[in-house]
């Protein structure tokens, strides 16, 4: 790949390393947060930064550029009885890879789209396909593409009148997945931590596998290499002054980026108070950083620690359960300018924790529903409130 010239170093040529030319950072430690017997497997990376040039800051995000599961790879070669050594063209540029190479790491086929389901009809003479696309009811096509791949879509619908290059040119490029960083550069100069929750499912009797976090998992010891850009976000940060109370709720990996918080404020040692709401589903298998977090109680640096793990209870508990526990307090917290930060699952739980939050400002204020929402929206415009959801 090509390399964008930063600077010259007498002679020598200085790499600027980013997202179109990621750098290949070297796997420091790769553990599993969970404990024996935990339903979830967490992965605790640190990445080296030396001689990146990276710099970031809390609340930033890691690019990863990942590859596919050769195994997934070999199936579909397998499959379509292709030669892995045909080189094929891989984009407009007219740039060229072995098929299989350009397989593992170029092409996305883990997920599917209606635009290739559609594209691809004029390679089959498939009735199925034919009315899967042609059904009055357009959430078939949404349907039939979800949990669904590449791989899928070839069984289901052959035989294939197509070459590998024609069937390949329906493909985007792998996307890089982003990662809220776990960590602070002050605290850990030259490296970068990350959280990933290992993404395995079984769906339409294949075992299924998440792209990036199984490569994280499995294919990334300590020693090897995986290439990453930082991704700045200037929407979800620490506030400027350190004396600024925070309010943190971040169950599961949305603890990554508090984790990182905390390690900053421990280091500028600050007087603003910190509290983080974090939950997982159990105490004894689940309760990610459990000993990092209970040191930083004790030392003062986290000011309170509430914790909701939904399944040591008969009735499931969740961290807005345990704001609305503690309405009160942090509403008053709230009134004398405390950030409130929530990072994680956008579906259900930031929608809970909204909702929260809201009813928590309407109790304690003693206003209309209507007021409390304006509130909210007042302490996002002004940063007090901000999300990282994915």
């Amino acid at each position: 790949m090509k390399l964008t010239i930063d600077q010259t170093e007498g002679d020598k040529k200085v790499p600027v390393y980013s997202r179109t030319n990621p750098f290949q950072a070297k796997v420091l430690k790769n553990i599993n947060l969970n404990q024996e017997g935990s339903n979830k497997e967490t992965r605790h990376i640190e990445l080296s930064l030396k001689d990146s040039g990276f710099s970031y800051v809390p609340g930033d995000a890691l690019g990863i550029v990942p590859e596919n599961d050769q195994e997934l790879v070999a199936e579909l070669l397998t499959e379509m009885q292709w030669d892995e050594e045909q080189v094929v063209t891989i984009n407009k540029k007219g740039d060229t890879l072995p098929l299989k190479e350009a397989l593992t790491t170029y092409f996305e086929i883990t997920l599917l789209t209606k635009k290739i389901l559609q594209q691809a009809a004029q390679f089959t003479e498939s009735e199925d396909l034919k009315a899967l696309l042609d059904a009055e009811d357009v959430s078939k096509v949404k349907e039939y593409i979800y949990g669904r791949d590449l791989l899928d879509m070839l069984r289901d619908f052959g035989p294939w009148e197509a070459s590998a290059q024609e069937i390949v040119s329906l493909l985007r490029k792998i996307p890089p997945r982003l990662y809220s960083i776990a960590s602070s550069l002050a605290a850990n100069p030259d490296e970068v931590h990350l959280t990933i929750g290992v993404v395995r499912y079984t769906s339409y009797d294949r075992d299924r596998k998440g792209v990036c976090s199984v490569q994280c998992a499995e294919r990334a010891e300590a020693g090897d290499t995986l290439p990453i850009f930082i991704q700045p976000n200037k929407h979800f940060h620490l506030p400027e002054s350190e004396e600024t109370n925070i309010i943190m709720v971040g169950p599961g990996t949305g603890i990554a980026p508090f984790r990182s918080f905390i390690e900053e404020r421990a280091v500028n040692k600050g007087n603003g108070k910190s509290w983080l709401f974090f939950g997982d589903q159990y105490s004894t298998t689940d309760f990610l950083y459990q000993d990092e977090l209970e040191k930083y109680q004790k030392e003062g640096v986290l000011t309170k620690l509430d914790t909701a793990f939904s399944r040591d209870t008969e009735q499931k508990v969740y961290v807005q359960h345990k704001m609305l526990e503690n309405s009160k307090e942090l509403y008053q917290w709230l009134q004398d300018g405390a950030y409130f930060y929530v990072c994680g699952d956008k579906e259900y739980m930031a929608k809970d924790v909204h909702e929260a939050l809201i009813s928590i400002i309407e109790k304690e204020g003693n206003m209309s529903r209507e007021d409390a929402e304006e509130q909210l929206a007042a302490m996002k415009k002004e940063k007090r409130y901000q999300r990282d959801v994915y």
